[in-house]
Formats: C-alpha cells, sequence, structure tokens
C-alpha cells in the first residue's frame, strides 16, 4: 500500500528534489552566457577577478555575482586543469555557497566543485578555508586548484606540519589557505596563548568549506584539541592499583559492552576497600568518602583497562609504548594518549614505563572551533545518516546531489555466517573467483589486525597476489588506492583508508604519470611514454569493464551505516558498473552485542550446516536497525558532552576576546585601575560592612589585607579612631594611597616600559587562572552526574556552578594582577614573554597515525645532532627527555621544549 507521504513525493518530489531544481535556473543562466565567456582571451578571462572585485566595491553582493563568477570558474578550468564541470558540479557549487552540505557520490569531482564557491567567496578578501582530512590532501588540492586560482589572479597557500609562524601567517593571509582541521585548530587555541597580537597567525574565520565533512564533524568530532603539560609523577599509585585487578573475579564487577562501562558490585568494593586499607591507600571507612575520589578514579581506569581494552584491537604495545589503534580507521594513532588517567592505567597493565599525567592548558572541540566561522559548508559522499546531527550541531543542511550518469552498482544481500572462520573461509574463495575473472577487488576491514588476519589466511590459502594498505604516508596509500582498478587487482584495506583518492578501473593515468615519468628529461620519450601508458590504462579499463567493475568485499559491518556506505561508494564511479557485498558473523562485534543470543542455537535447529550462509533482505533490514540505535546512542552521547562543552566555550570566548582586547589596545592601564578600585572596594566592604558602628570594624584585617594586595603599610587602626570618619572616607585614602604609589612606579620606570609590564601581567596571570580553571571544570563535569540522583537536572546544576567558578576567576584575575603590580621592580634586561613552548612532537593525525608536527613517524625518524636547527623544531625528531635541548638553551629537552604536550 503506497502511503499519502509517497504519493506526494510522487507528484512534487521530495524536499531534496525541490531544493536542487530550484538551482536550474541559475545552472541555465551560466550555461547561457558559456560561448561568450569561451571567446574571452586568457587575459580578458583573468582580469574578471578585478571587474567582481570592484562590482562587490560599488555594493553589488555576492549573490548577485554568482553566474558570471561560475561561468569565469567553469571556462577557466576547462583551460587550465583541462576539467569543465558538470552541471551537477554546478549545483554542488552553489550548494556550498550556500552554506549546505553537499551530498555527492565518490568520483562526481568534490574537489573541482569547491573551486566554484571558494572563487566566489575569496573574491570578499576576508579569506576562504579548505578544509581537508590529511596534510597529503591539502598539499594535492592546494598544488593542483592553486594553478585555477593563480590563473584568476588569486593567491593560494596551505598549513602543514612543520611551518613556522611567519610562513603559517603568510598562508593564512592568502585569499585561499588549504589545512588540515587539525592545524587549524591548534593555530586557533596558538593563538591565544601568545602575548602580541603580531605573533598571531590566523586573521579570523569567514567561510570554510570541509571536505569529507563527515569524518570531521562527527568522527573526529568525539574528542577534543587539547594543548597539556605533565603533571608529577605518579607511576607508583599506578602500577599498586594495577596490582589488585588480576584478584578480581567476575563476580566483582559489571561489564557493559554497549556502554562502554565497567562498574564494581558491592562484593567487589569491599574487596577493594580491604586490599587498599592495607595498601595504606584508603583514607576514612568508605572508598566512597569524598577523600577517596581520586583513588576511586584510578581504580576505575584500571578495571576499564583490563576488562574494556583489548590488546592489538583497542592498542598496540610498540617499542615499550601503547599506541592507540583509532577505532573507525583502524590505524595507530602515535602521539595520542587517552585522558584523565585510562593511558597511565593501560601502561600499568601491561608493564610499560607509565608517562606523567597531562594537564590541559588550553583545548577547543570541532564542534565550537568550526561554529565560529561566519559560513560553514562541506562535501563528502556520505551525510544523509548523519543529517540531524549537522542540522541540530552545526546548523547545516544536508542536499543530495545527483549523480552524472546513473550508478550501475550492484549491492547485494549479506551473507550471514556462524563463525568468524566459516566467513573468512568464503572471502576468500571470493576473493579467487573475482581475481581469476580478472575483477578488481577491495576488500573493506574494520581494523589493521583484521587486514593482517586476512592477509595471513589467504598466503596460507597460497594466493599471495595482493596489496594490504598499513601505508604510513598518504602519498603511497593513494597510489596503491588509485591503482586498486585494475584488473585482477586485490587490495585490502581498512574501510577508511586513501579517502579523498578515486579508485578509477584500469588504474589512475595521472598518478602513474606522475611516478613513471619522474627523471625522464627527453621530451620525445616522455611523450612515448605518456602514449604507451595512456594506452595501456585504455585498455586495462576495458578489460576491468568487462568483468564487471570493481567488486567491494567487506568483511563486517561497521557501527556506522555511514562508514559502510562510503565503502560502498568506492565502486561504481561515473556510471561504471560494480558491485558490493559484506560478509558477517554471529561472532562479530555488532552481532555479537547487538544480535539475539538465541540467534546461533536456532540457526543449528534450522539446519544450518557448517560453510553455509543465510542470504535474505531481512537480515539487512535488522542490522541496520542496531546500527541506526547506535548511531542514535552516539549522536546522543556527543549532543550531551557538547551541550556541556557549550558552557566552557562560552567563558573561552569572554576570555579570548579579552586578550585580543589587551593585545590591541595601546594603554592597558584604564583597565589596571578599573582592577585596582575594584580590589579596594572589596577589601573595604569586607572588613566595613555597611551599616555597621565603628567598634564593629575590623581595621587590624583591613590593614593586612591591604599589605597583601597594595604593598602598602598605611595607619589604619589611627584612622578608624578619628572622630566622625566614615567608610568613604577610609576607601578614599587607600584609594588616594595606592593611586600614588602606582604613579610614583610609572614615573621611576617610564609609561612605555610599564605599559609593556601591565599588559604582560595581565596576560600571563590570565592564562594562568584559565588554565587552573578548565581543570577545575573538568572535575566538576566528571562529578556533576550525580546530582541527578537528587532530582536535579546535572547540565543545570553544571551552568550555575562553572558560573560561579568563573566569576571567582574574575576576582581572582583582580587580585592577582592588582598584587604583582604593586610589587613589581625593574630588572635589568628582562625576556620578553613567552607562550609555553608547546611545538613539541605530539600533533598527530588521527585518521592516519602520522605525526603532524614533524611529518615523520615519531617512533623511527631520529634526526642526527648536525641536523636539527634550533629555530625549527620539525628537523628535530624524536629526542630523548634528558637529552640537552635542541633550541641551544641549555636546559634539557624535558624541561624546555619538552615540557608541553599536545594530545
Amino acid at each position: 500500500m503506497v502511503s499519502i507521504g509517497g504519493i506526494a513525493r510522487k507528484l512534487f518530489g521530495s524536499a531534496n528534489d525541490r531544493r536542487v531544481r530550484g538551482y536550474r535556473p541559475s545552472i541555465d543562466a551560466i550555461n547561457a552566457i558559456e560561448e561568450k565567456t569561451k571567446a574571452l582571451s586568457d587575459e580578458q578571462l583573468a582580469g574578471q577577478t578585478a571587474e567582481f572585485r570592484k562590482l562587490l566595491a560599488e555594493g553589488k553582493t555576492l549573490d548577485d555575482i554568482l553566474i558570471p563568477a561560475f561561468a569565469v570558474v567553469r571556462e577557466a578550468s576547462r583551460r587550465v586543469l583541462g576539467m569543465r564541470p558538470f552541471d551537477v558540479q554546478l549545483t554542488g557549487g552553489m550548494i556550498l555557497h550556500d552554506g549546505a552540505i553537499a551530498e555527492m557520490k565518490t568520483g562526481e569531482g568534490k574537489t573541482l566543485v569547491a573551486t566554484l564557491p571558494v572563487y566566489l567567496n575569496a573574491l570578499a578578501g576576508k579569506g576562504v578555508h579548505v578544509v581537508t582530512v590529511n596534510d597529503y590532501l591539502a598539499q594535492r588540492d592546494a598544488h593542483t586548484m592553486g594553478r585555477l586560482y593563480g590563473f584568476l589572479g588569486l593567491s593560494t597557500g596551505v598549513i602543514v606540519h612543520g611551518l613556522n609562524d611567519d610562513e603559517r601567517r603568510t598562508n593564512y593571509a592568502c585569499d585561499i589557505t588549504y589545512a588540515t582541521n587539525n592545524e587549524l585548530g591548534f593555530d586557533y587555541l596558538r593563538d591565544n596563548m601568545k602575548y602580541e597580537r603580531s605573533q598571531m597567525v590566523q586573521r579570523g574565520h569567514n567561510y570554510a568549506i570541509v571536505d569529507e565533512v563527515d569524518s570531521i564533524l562527527v568522527d573526529e568530532a568525539r574528542t577534543p584539541l587539547i594543548i597539556s603539560g605533565p603533571l608529577d609523577d605518579r607511576s607508583e599509585l599506578y602500577n599498586t592499583i594495577d596490582a589488585f585487578i588480576p584478584a578480581l573475579t567476575p563476580e566483582d564487577y559489571e561489564i557493559d559492552e554497549k556502554q562502554r562501562s565497567a562498574n564494581f558490585s558491592e562484593a567487589g568494593t569491599e574487596k577493594l576497600e580491604n586490599l587498599l586499607r592495607q595498601a595504606g591507600l584508603l583514607k576514612g571507612e568508605s572508598l566512597y568518602d569524598v577523600e577517596n575520589v581520586a583513588i576511586v578514579h584510578h581504580i576505575n581506569n584500571a578495571l576499564k583497562a583490563h576488562k574494556l581494552f583489548t590488546r592489538d584491537k583497542d592498542y598496540i604495545v610498540r617499542n615499550g609504548e601503547i599506541v592507540i589503534i583509532d577505532e573507525f580507521t583502524g590505524r595507530m594513532m602515535p602521539g595520542r594518549r587517552y585522558s584523565e588517567g585510562q593511558h597511565q592505567a593501560l601502561e600499568a597493565k601491561e608493564k610499560v614505563q607509565i608517562q606523567p599525567e597531562n594537564q590541559t592548558l588550553s583545548s577547543i572541540t570541532f564542534q565550537n572551533y568550526f561554529r565560529m566561522y561566519s559560513k560553514l559548508a562541506g562535501m563528502t559522499g556520505t551525510a544523509q545518516t548523519e543529517a540531524e546531527e549537522f542540522g541540530n550541531i552545526y546548523k547545516l543542511e544536508v542536499v543530495e546531489v545527483p549523480t552524472n550518469l546513473p550508478i550501475q552498482r550492484i549491492d547485494e544481500d549479506d551473507e550471514v555466517y556462524r563463525t568468524f572462520d566459516e566467513k573468512f573461509k568464503a572471502i576468500i574463495t571470493e576473493i579467487k573467483d573475482a581475481h581469476q575473472r580478472g575483477q578488481p577487488v577491495l576488500v573493506g576491514t574494520t581494523s589493521i589486525e583484521k587486514s593482517e588476519l586476512l592477509a595471513t589466511m589467504l598466503r596460507q590459502s597460497g594466493f599471495s597476489d595482493f596489496q594490504v594498505l598499513n601505508a604510513r604516508y598518504h602519498e603511497q596509500e593513494a597510489y596503491i588506492v588509485s591503482q586498486a582498478g585494475v584488473p585482477g587487482a586485490v587490495t585490502i584495506a581498512t574501510n577508511m583508508a586513501g579517502r579523498g583518492t578515486d579508485i578509477q578501473l584500469g588504474g589512475n593515468i595521472d598518478m602513474r604519470l606522475e611516478r613513471e615519468l619522474e627523471g625522464i628529461e627527453d621530451e620525445g620519450e616522455r611523450a612515448a611514454k605518456e602514449a604507451a601508458i595512456r594506452e595501456q590504462v585504455k585498455q586495462l579499463k576495458e578489460t576491468a569493464l568487462a568483468a564487471g567493475g570493481l567488486y567491494v568485499i567487506a568483511t563486517e559491518r561497521h557501527e556506522s551505516r555511514r562508514i559502510d556506505n562510503q565503502l560502498r561508494g568506492r565502486s561504481g564511479r561515473q556510471g561504471d558498473p560494480g558491485r558490493s557485498k559484506f560478509y558477517l558473523s554471529l561472532q562479530d562485534d555488532l552481532m555479537r552485542i547487538f544480535g539475539s543470543d538465541r540467534m546461533d542455537g536456532m540457526l543449528q535447529k534450522l539446519g544450518l550446516k557448517e560453510g553455509e550462509a543465510i542470504v535474505h533482505p531481512w537480515i539487512n533490514k535488522a542490522l541496520e536497525r542496531a546500527q541506526k540505535k547506535v548511531e542514535a546512542r552516539n549522536f546522543d552521547i556527543r549532543k550531551n558532552l557538547l551541550k556541556y562543552d557549550d558552557v566552557t566555550n562560552d567563558q573561552r570566548k569572554v576570555i579570548f576576546e579579552q586578550r585580543i582586547e589587551m593585545m590591541d589596545s595601546p594603554d592597558v592601564s584604564e583597565v589596571v585601575e578599573e582592577m585596582r578600585a575594584e580590589v579596594i572596594e572589596i577589601i573595604v566592604a569586607k572588613h566595613i560592612p555597611e551599616r555597621a558602628y565603628a567598634e564593629q570594624w575590623n581595621a587590624p584585617g583591613l590593614r593586612e589585607d591591604v599589605g597583601r594586595l597594595l604593598n602598602l603599610d598605611l595607619p589604619i587602626e589611627d584612622w578608624v579612631k578619628e572622630e566622625g570618619i566614615g567608610e568613604d572616607d577610609i576607601r578614599e585614602r587607600v584609594t588616594a594611597a595606592a593611586d600614588a604609589a602606582a604613579a610614583d612606579r610609572k614615573e621611576r620606570f617610564g609609561a612605555e616600559i610599564m605599559t609593556y609590564v601591565e599588559r604582560s601581567v595581565l596576560l600571563q596571570t590570565l592564562d594562568h587562572l584559565w588554565r587552573e580553571h578548565i581543570v577545575n571544570l573538568d572535575h566538576l563535569r566528571s562529578v556533576i552526574g550525580f546530582r541527578g540522583y537528587a532530582q536535579r537536572d546535572p547540565l543545570q546544576e553544571y551552568k550555575a556552578e562553572a558560573f560561579e567558578l568563573f566569576q571567582a576567576l574574575l576576582a581572582n584575575l583582580r587580585e592577582a594582577v592588582t598584587a604583582q603590580l604593586m610589587r613589581v621592580e625593574l630588572v635589568q634586561n628582562p625576556e620578553p614573554p613567552q607562550p609555553p613552548a608547546i611545538y613539541d612532537e605530539q600533533h598527530v593525525d588521527p585518521t592516519t597515525g602520522i605525526n603532524q608536527i614533524t611529518g615523520f613517524d615519531s617512533e623511527n625518524f631520529i634526526a642526527a645532532p648536525e641536523d636539527r636547527r634550533p629555530e625549527d623544531p620539525s628537523t628535530w625528531g624524536k629526542i630523548g627527555r634528558n637529552e640537552a635541548c635542541p633550541c641551544g638553551s641549555g636546559k634539557k629537552y624535558k624541561h624546555c621544549h619538552g615540557a608541553f604536550e599536545q594530545a
């Protein structure tokens, strides 16, 4: 039976269809002026940029010039890149310009689509950021598309690891800047730790287009960007607590795999209390007394480390270090560490050296970073499943762009086996069959461990003609993926490896030419070689097409339908034929956790023999329902975390805006005077209450506070004895004495030096208190959930208490700044204040595990001392914590540049 909604959609089309149709008149208008634009010479075409800027200066809007601007980019693209954007690509460009997400299938040319709105918005002169998932794609796209922008008279910059501040500033000043999400976020945090406006590198947040928007704004938004510094060593405590866990029995704790939580039972709590009492670690009678909050935190981490974290699945041990494996990509992430002591608990479990915990110095979530942009847009092949999240959190609408050619890929029903072994045997048989037919195969796995297991089983079965994608550098990974469409090729990869690189049937011509023509100087030889490669790829493509196109075999369902769809979407690009199939077993994590426990027994009763599979559309539907539940739960977690982070973010914005105001202001003496006046107001009111009799005044207390905060020794006890003196008189006398002392200091030091000192003290004190405040908020957040047991809303309680803490921060700031400035003395040749030495080795791209500060695998890159340049940390490589710091300070690395880490 067809629903009323279904009938309406047939008559009027869906909302998405209507939105796409709404762009048709603009596309027709662009097409109408195409011949006229083609007739322009190169100089005239490039000269349109100046014309457009002139129109904008005269009051025209970007929307007013969209049609001619898109026409110019289309023609320039045809001349410079040899690619003419299709009508559907123009549609995608307009969606991006409107500040929405364009969902375009793999192979539809999203990188080219972005050039249309990027050029249009760059004309305003406020800068456009194009955000990619890794450095390789940022450099590749900036280089390729930079030719187009350069032809039209616009400058292109790229932000990657290893750049110094001057280089970053220059690249951010370009009309268009390509960068990764990590680099952008960390630059923002670093900028707000600088002490002079001229040291800052970013110039604002005008318009950003996020490539692979689902990966960046959903998957990577699970964890914030953090700049942190080490706390005191507590390794002995971790080892002591870790020794207790093996003594526990399954009755002592409860594990919930769905929620990723572990809790102690009553019996377990009692057992632990006895163990802690014997070790002298328990304060008071109960484990849950307030004095034992830190101990409870450490014990819970130890239990999770043993019962929820699995070696070689969640992490590996390499060179005496715990290396996290990303659950979405299956890639190792050297340098990334779990927070809140969880990483130390894993180190204790695996008996490796325990690194000190870190204190957060500055942090921001990707949600709050990207919401700073005046206009935000994104593009990906898979966004519809997360449309609600994009709408709720980022106010971004997802618009599905039709493909240029109809999709011919066949998506087959899942095959479900009882065991891992049966499933993998079926996969190996299918790979061999496809290989014999000459059909290229891409096998998607959920982790490196599964990739290696399948590779081992393939070799044991006598098949070795395959590639495993565990590349350490994106260039290698991109090349392997680009050739995965060659007939008979078998490529095993984690589900998201090589994103941003199309798999073209017959192989990618451009990447082959780049690699195989390298070093050939003779023009004739180059031309002959190029012709041969093109002919070979053409023939290989015909063979691959005849074999049925790319066959995507998935070894498991992911928790997210979106990542399954990404894997499927690698096949069937630009109307090519293709095929996809998922192989599952009842022992897979998703089936085990969310499937029925009785299913295995039921299947045996129904007579399912070993090696046989169930194939039915109902199975697909049931799995999709399970995935929807997980997605909904994960979304709720992210949404809830964001509600709390929004509180911090509001305060962060106030602090960062204040810092910039202080740096911009030529003179901060007025702020300092106001702070001093407020301090005097508060301490006088504290010791001389309103409407109190003179004998109730606390003159000694006031004198002590005046000495402590204002560095003045005033005869306050004598003043209060004077007849007829009032509270206002005392306040005025204290103020006059403080003002005179400040004026005397300014006269002795000079106004210019005093302004510099005041600004430095303000900024450094604010930074110190803000860091303490972040730690307090973290602690508050970790315990606020318990307020729910008292029928109070934890979020509202958090907001109220966070506001009180913020008020206390401001009060402490007034007191600390006033006390410091009233004591300051001039020292010869003072060193200018410096932000913490944060440019360490801990800025890692979570999708690849490659270190983005050095650009090298931090485990293997050890620079020779003579190759290390003191002014350029990117040349230092891995440094022992007790080595001399390469900057030349004479200090040990751990006390200098190694004192702060980014995680």
